[in-house]
């Protein structure tokens, strides 16, 4: 598809130039006109509107691909939709009914299964909606929020354990969004705190702090963490791009963004919301 695009814009480029060259030789030469008003004014609609062709012979197709996508992209969610419930609804009921602890440890792995599934269901869902531009944000208690996103990412991290201290407050937000946010803080967190097994997490007076007790930063890697590709330890898995997602997202999203870090100490990270 490209390719062929490629070529179609480049023969469209070719022939516009040479008509061009041909009209005006053919208007100062032959016609002999010397009107430079003249000249100029027809240049200029001669340019925008191979521009206007050239502009449209580039960006349908790419539009027409783009809704394309977005098309498979809703029908896969739609059809995804079906699977995960059947699922889910199944495992509950099967969950009543069985005694012996081994099939209870199976079914709770297909259970454990499904729920990323979910999520991976609400991520496109979100990102279809954010490329759409439609709206996201909705009424939050955010205490509630944090307490379904450690409930999650316990079972990803059983060896954590998560001290919470929350009050219920409530704002308006984008929820999906700012679960990633709260996923990705304390998943940095944790991967940067091989000798503890803690992470703290508070809400208080509109301000959500993630605490951790890992190798912590000093002032020199502050500046670069919202780099993207930026890593403080090159040995860690993953891609170095989690925060400054979250910064975009904050800056976005009118929360204000500050890390507080030692080395060997730990790391804070706070998130104040204006209610």
């Amino acid at each position: 598809m490209f390719r062929n695009l490629r070529i179609n814009i480049f023969i469209f480029y070719f022939l516009t130039v040479s008509l061009f060259l041909g009209s005006a030789y053919y208007l100062v030469d032959v016609l002999k006109i010397q009107n430079l008003f003249f000249l100029v004014l027809i240049a200029v609609c001669f340019v925008t509107l191979a521009g206007i062709f050239i502009s449209k012979l580039a960006v349908d197709p790419l539009v027409d691909y783009v809704e394309n996508l977005q098309n498979l992209s809703k029908e896969t969610l739609h059809e995804l939709n079906l699977p995960i419930s059947t699922i889910t609804t199944n495992t509950q009921l099967l969950a009543k009914k069985i005694d012996d602890e081994k099939s209870s440890k199976r079914l709770k792995r297909i259970q454990g299964a499904c729920e990323m599934l979910k999520e991976r269901y609400n991520e496109l869902d979100y990102h279809i909606k954010m490329q759409t531009r439609e709206a996201v944000k909705e009424k939050i208690i955010l205490s509630e929020l944090i307490e379904e996103r450690v409930d999650f990412l316990s079972k990803i991290y059983p060896q954590i354990k998560f001290v919470l201290d929350l009050e219920a407050i409530e704002i308006i937000n984008d929820k999906i969004g700012l679960g990633k946010v709260i996923d990705n803080i304390v998943d940095n967190g944790v991967k940067y705190s091989d000798k503890s097994d803690t992470i703290e997490i508070q809400l208080k007076k509109n301000t959500l702090a993630i605490k951790d007790f890992g190798i912590g930063m000093d002032e020199m890697e502050l500046l670069h963490i919202f780099d993207t590709y930026y890593q403080t330890n090159k040995d860690m898995q993953g891609f170095g791009i989690g925060l400054s997602m979250v910064k975009r997202f904050c800056d976005t999203n009118d929360i204000q963004l500050a890390f507080e870090s030692t080395p060997r100490v730990g790391t804070t990270v706070r998130l104040n919301f204006k209610i």
